[in-house]
């Protein structure tokens, strides 16, 4: 990862490199440009912020956990192919293990600046989520991205402070919040299944399994007066 001559990964290892040595608050978009070999022009075409090169960081993780990812087995639970997936980050990450926990002291005492990775933080976890097959269609898939997002945070401050080539620690914590994150998802989709049938046995027999026969005539919309608004992302 980062083996190619491109500036944003010179950037990004330049970034990783000092954060080991220095610690994140004491390296500045200068420093990075000048361990990269680039100028400050140069960076600034590919970066927005010091935030923003974690974000490339992620994304570039992201890529390479999933070109790794096996073909899941038709016997592999969905809950042990996330397992893998997620140990396999840790795998990736584990050469910038010492910068990645400067960074994340000096962001723990800033959660304003921190805050600003939760949207490139929950990306991840949705393509984790999908290198492992999960369903992400629909409020199910909400609430597992954000779940797993939860899981993942707090799976990754064990793996930071867990010292072992085996990660037992950080195995266990993960196959732990894991099937946890299983019972609590299984309870939720169950719930709103029966509140489902609920509802629809409140409704009109006209308006059951789309038969609107029965329906009252609704008035014409009035003619739009623009173009209609475009659909959220």
């Amino acid at each position: 990862m980062f083996d190619d001559f491109s500036k944003r990964s010179k950037a990004v290892r330049a970034a990783l490199d000092l954060a080991e040595k220095r610690g994140w608050r004491d390296t500045s978009l200068t420093d990075i440009a000048q361990e990269a070999g680039l100028s400050l022009s140069e960076l600034r075409r590919e970066f927005t912020c010091k935030s923003d090169i974690i974000r490339a960081f992620q994304a570039e993780v992201d890529a390479e956990v999933l070109g790794k990812a096996k073909a899941a087995g038709e016997a592999q639970s969905p809950r042990d192919r996330l397992f893998d997936i997620v140990m396999t980050r840790f795998e990736v990450m584990a050469p910038y293990k010492s910068a990645l926990k400067r960074i994340v002291a000096y962001l723990s005492c800033r959660p304003g600046e921190g805050a600003t990775l939760l949207c490139s933080t929950l990306a991840s976890q949705y393509w984790m989520l999908a290198g492992a097959g999960a369903k992400l269609d629909g409020a199910g898939g909400a609430l597992r991205v954000t779940g797993l997002t939860a899981i993942y945070g707090k799976v990754f401050q064990v793996w930071l402070d867990d010292p072992s080539p085996s990660l037992d620690r950080t195995m266990a914590a993960l196959d732990q919040r894991l099937r946890r994150g299983e019972r609590f998802l299984s309870g939720m989709e169950s719930t709103c299944k029966d509140f489902c049938r609920v509802a629809c046995g409140l409704l009109p027999r006209g308006w059951k399994r789309g038969d609107h026969a029965e329906a009252p005539p609704q008035p014409a919309a009035p003619p739009s007066s623009g173009p209609a608004p475009a659909a959220a992302v």
